[in-house]
């Protein structure tokens, strides 16, 4: 293709979009006036107009270069969500621009996004997190180890396990013995690997090891922290009532143990600040635990003057809940709402409790204030909270507020599965954990799995096309200001360990066994899927162990502890160079994404602004490819020269030696089998 054909429309010269490289906000109070640039092919149209609401308004051109010429137009007095797109005319034809790209006929919801006034914090803009599941991290206190048979947790004495044992499929009663400490000991190993934020699975005191059934939101865990009066009884093997559960009860409500925990956190919160590492906490409010002292099904705060709900009708937290039956007798009244049928997950009743509401709202103030200075939420099945989607809306407008006014650079991460558009307008969450336009389409293309390794599909394995598609969909879902911030996982504590993905297995643990896991994984397609990672608009967040080759099945084998001394030191030393690649190269956290090649099994994009240009290449075939790449889509010309800096294979990985010389606006280079390549070109 000639490039400087003007007998055409050149859609692959036409560019704009939402990041600073485009658009240009101009901020007067609470009025923006925004200014939009599109780039086109040189003298290759007859006219552009920016349309908006019911207007169009013609667009001026204000630079030109060898291939491109330079468009802008200017909307003004922007006090509200406002769409656009660009209407190119050449020949008397009229084309459309838009996220999905130049089409004939507008799709409306491609359009791209002005929102006014929506701020998401900018150290989260692009930042590298690290997911940290307490209990399998690290163990630095053993004091404070979950002992065996010190309580009963649905239907089985809880037990402790050593750090190298197997991970077994009723693992939610069993405990490591990680913790804070651990975590404290780590975090020099953190700053070297490059992680800029730590994002903890729940810290709050709760029977679990994964900690989602909250058993009192104001206190951390002291099994997690400090336990400085210890005493007390575990159960008997034939007892299974945690009201005799005298250790477990004296280590979870004894006050001196809750502050020293809280204080505890305070400590870590503040070396990790000192270390340059934000840390995020996780938030669980759309259901609490049954052991938690509103409701207190195991009567464990029985001797308190207020009782739990589920034991008194005259409860003060009896509001707190939905109750399917106003039946209460000697043992109970089990007969309330729960998540998804789990009765170790009350739902929590807000619409019915304003103590409630007004109580969560301070618990999201209390965590990211002094003292103990977190710096975010992220929310835990967020959209399930309250029972209608408009109650659900109303209640994280006043969270969102509550936590920004009390800390305005905390974070607001929801969990949440699907479309997130109508809670990312700017006065509910800040962005999501990205399923939908990272986790999900690389996985389908790189390895054909489902997130869980539940389903095989052939036809999404090496399909680019299906992968471009669907990440131009999903990211159009996103303003740019969720999107820059995004929190962009391989693997979670939800879903199998990418690692695994690899082999493309279905199967699960109670299916396959711990070994399938581990058979027949493909590190190369591992290091491809780190590349994309690392230079993917979002932010990059390795969950615990990925970096050490950590392998396994969905919840619960994704959870095996760390493997501290049996690390996979080529994955970690990649993770390490790929992350100061990222740190080193600002482009990759702000700069424009354009697609540059699709092909079976291939695919090659860049980042880009006016002075930095990166290429990224993934060969995920089995066969080794010469490809040509059109790097003029990047603004690289003619003349110009591409240094590769990293290049990863099946086998090991190196940092580049090759370099790339431009030559009618193409490379040539050859990759080989299960590769990927970075090519930088800076001014």
């Amino acid at each position: 293709m000639d490039i400087k054909n003007n007998n055409y429309l050149n859609i692959n010269a036409i560019y704009s979009d939402e990041t600073i490289n485009f658009t240009e906000i101009v901020k007067v109070y609470n009025i923006e006036n925004i200014f939009i640039t599109i780039r086109v092919g040189k003298e290759n149209v007859d006219k552009v107009l920016l349309c908006y609401e019911d207007k169009e308004i013609e667009m001026k051109k204000f630079d030109t270069n060898d291939l491109f010429d330079y468009y802008k137009g200017e909307i003004k007095n922007v006090i509200e969500l406002t769409t656009y797109y660009f209407k190119i005319i050449k020949d008397d034809s009229i084309y459309f621009y838009n996220k999905k790209g130049v089409t004939s006929t507008l799709e409306s919801v491609y359009n791209f996004l002005i929102i006014p006034n929506f701020e998401t914090p900018s150290w989260a803009k692009g930042a590298v997190m690290y997911q940290i599941y307490v209990d399998r991290f690290f163990n630095g206190d053993n004091k404070n180890d979950v002992l065996d048979r010190e309580y009963y947790y649905l239907g089985r004495h809880v037990r402790r396990a050593n750090w190298e044992d197997d991970v077994q499929s009723d693992d939610v009663f069993t405990f490591y013995g990680g913790d804070l400490q651990g975590v404290l000991e780590k975090l020099d190993y953190l700053k070297d690997l490059g992680v800029e934020a730590i994002y903890f699975n729940p810290l709050f005191v709760s029977p679990s090891n994964h900690k989602y059934d909250a058993q009192d939101y104001d206190y951390v865990d002291p099994h997690l922290a400090v336990i400085i009066d210890d005493g007390g009884q575990v159960l008997s093997k034939d007892d299974t009532k945690n009201i005799n559960a005298s250790m477990y009860i004296k280590r979870t409500t004894n006050k001196k143990n809750l502050i020293a925990s809280n204080e505890f956190v305070i400590k870590l919160v503040e070396t990790a600040h000192k270390k340059g590492i934000k840390v995020i906490f996780d938030g669980v409010f759309n259901h609490c635990g049954s052991f938690n002292k509103w409701l207190d099904c195991e009567g464990i705060y029985r001797e308190y003057d207020e009782k739990g709900a589920f034991w008194d009708e005259s409860s003060p937290y009896i509001s707190y809940f939905l109750w399917n039956s106003q039946n209460w007798t000697e043992e109970g009244n089990s007969e309330y709402s729960s998540w998804w049928g789990h009765k170790n997950h009350p739902k929590l009743n807000f619409e019915e409790s304003s103590k409630l509401y007004n109580y969560i709202l301070q618990v999201g103030k209390k965590w990211v204030s002094p003292p103990y200075n977190a710096d975010g939420w992220r929310l835990d099945v967020a959209s399930d909270l309250g029972q209608t989607r408009e109650f659900n809306h109303k209640f994280w407008k006043d969270f969102r507020k509550a936590v920004k006014e009390a800390n305005k650079d905390a974070i607001i991460i929801s969990e949440n599965y699907g479309d997130s558009f109508e809670w990312l307008l700017g006065d509910e969450w800040d962005t999501i954990m990205n399923y939908s336009a990272f986790m999900e389409p690389i996985t389908w293309f790189l390895t054909g799995l489902e997130k869980h390794s539940d389903e095989y599909r052939e036809d999404l394995f090496n399909n680019s096309w299906a992968f471009i598609n669907s990440m131009k969909y999903n990211m159009s879902r996103m303003p740019i200001q969720a999107l820059e911030v995004s929190m962009n996982q391989l693997s979670n504590h939800d879903h199998s360990r990418f690692l695994t993905r690899t082999n493309r297995k279905v199967g699960r643990l109670h299916t396959l066994g711990k070994e399938a896991a581990e058979e027949g994984i493909n590190k190369g397609i591992m290091k491809e899927a780190i590349t994309f990672q690392m230079t993917w608009i979002g932010a990059p967040t390795l969950y615990y162990g990925d970096e050490a080759g950590l392998c396994g099945f969905t919840d619960p084998d994704n959870r095996r502890p760390y493997p501290w001394g049996k690390e996979d030191f080529e994955i970690l030393n990649f993770y390490k160079y790929l992350i100061k690649i990222r740190k080193e190269n600002n482009v990759l956290k702000s700069g424009s994404l354009e697609y540059l090649l699709a092909d079976n099994g291939i695919i090659s994009y860049g980042r880009f602004n006016k002075n930095e240009k990166i290429v990224v290449i993934l060969n995920n075939n089995s066969q080794e490819r010469c490809l040509e790449i059109p790097v003029w889509k990047l603004e690289v010309f003619d003349g110009e020269c591409l240094k590769e800096i990293v290049l990863s294979k099946e086998e090991n990985f190196s940092r580049g030696d090759r370099e790339f010389n431009v030559k009618d606006g193409k490379i040539n280079i050859f990759m080989p089998s299960y590769s990927s390549s970075v090519l930088i070109n800076k001014k």
